[in-house]
């Protein structure tokens, strides 16, 4: 009788909480990467600018050390962690649609923290121009679910460049 108690016990529990990374199947919350992805690839402007809970959302980034020091070469006067009022969701697309080259960005190790109202989405990304890895980091979003589904409202993100090659003048 006690281990029928428990059994019972046991499965109400496991009924009652969510897996730990339940959150990480998110399907909105998935669909907003993979168009964000597929936005870049296909340069199509609207899509993109569509992911956003508005068009000039905070967009971070930081250097990685060696980074910083490859750019100081050339402007001694750049540092780490710069915020750029251009910088922002606009200027990425606009210079992605603008540029001959490919572009694309991968995404591997998603971690979804969320409620269903708001997430934070971490992952590793590397992003290609014409199929060569330019820059990697970690990246991560807030979001907020709102009557239009899932929307970013603010990235941030570490940039490791790719060391320069002598086609690069490096």
């Amino acid at each position: 009788m006690r281990s029928r108690s428990l059994a019972a016990i046991s499965l109400v529990l496991a009924l009652s909480f969510p897996p730990a990374h339940a959150a990480e199947r998110d399907p909105g919350i998935l669909a907003v990467i993979e168009s964000f992805r597929t936005a870049i690839i296909e340069k199509d402007r609207e899509r993109f600018l569509g992911l956003f809970v508005q068009q000039d959302v905070p967009w971070q980034s930081v250097l990685d050390d060696k980074s910083l020091a490859q750019i100081q070469v050339k402007r001694p006067e750049a540092i780490k962690a710069r915020f750029k009022q251009e910088n922002n969701p606009v200027a990425f697309i606009d210079g992605i649609v603008a540029s001959k080259n490919r572009s694309e960005e991968t995404f591997s190790n998603i971690k979804i923290d969320s409620d269903g109202e708001l997430a934070a989405v971490t992952f590793d990304y590397s992003f290609l121009s014409n199929g060569t890895r330019t820059n990697w980091g970690k990246e991560a979003w807030l979001m907020v679910r709102t009557d239009a589904g899932w929307k970013i409202t603010t990235v941030a993100y570490s940039v490791t460049l790719a060391p320069p090659t002598q086609a690069q003048g490096g």
